[in-house]
């Protein structure tokens, strides 16, 4: 069972995340097995075996896993779903809004406000933004306000006007468009 096992769990393994088998044995699991995988700081997986008494209890002292397995199927599937945990979640855009700016107004100590119009969907308070000069992309950001009739707003939809002022930058005109849009992780799996 030990050799299925490895080279099922090392089977698992991509070029993003990588099973290694520090050591393989049969039967109890010892606290020497427990300080190795504590010092590599990894888990035990028990198949068909138990722990010996001062083995649970210096598991429990330095904060390793056993995990106890029965079926290998059950085992594998276990690995597989810690293993896509590791792995880098997919990133996509949602474009939620597109605004025209209509007017800039230069308050000082403060910078420059985009008088503007929401030309589709909405745009919320919390969104990332791309500034468009002649439908290049000249600035990437975030929004640190906006506002509707000088109110402190979390959303503004189509059609309406409101004020927005880009976190950081300043060099806005009258006919810009800011894109709005949020990144969506998707979790991936083996």
């Amino acid at each position: 069972s030990a050799e299925a096992i490895e080279n099922s769990v090392i089977k698992l393994s991509t070029s993003e995340v990588e099973v290694t088998v520090v050591h393989k044995s049969v039967g109890a699991i010892t606290e020497s097995d427990v300080a190795l995988a504590n010092s590599s700081k990894g888990f035990i997986i028990g198949f068909n075996v138990r722990a010996l008494p001062h083995a649970r209890d210096a598991a429990k002292r330095d904060g390793v896993d056993i995990k106890y397995y029965s079926i290998i199927y059950e085992l594998i599937d276990d690995v597989k779903n810690l293993l896509s945990g590791l792995l880098k979640p997919d990133i996509s855009e949602k474009i939620t809004g597109n605004v025209e700016i209509r007017e800039v107004f230069n308050i000082s100590k403060i910078g420059n406000i985009a008088g503007c119009m929401v030309k589709d969907g909405a745009v919320f308070r919390n969104s990332k933004i791309r500034l468009l000069r002649d439908n290049v992309v000249i600035h990437t950001g975030l929004l640190a306000s906006l506002k509707r009739f000088k109110e402190e707003v979390k959303e503004v939809k189509s059609g309406f006007e409101c004020g927005i002022m880009i976190e950081n930058y300043s060099d806005i005109k009258i006919g810009d468009i800011i894109e709005t849009y949020q990144e969506i992780e998707t979790e991936r799996k083996l």
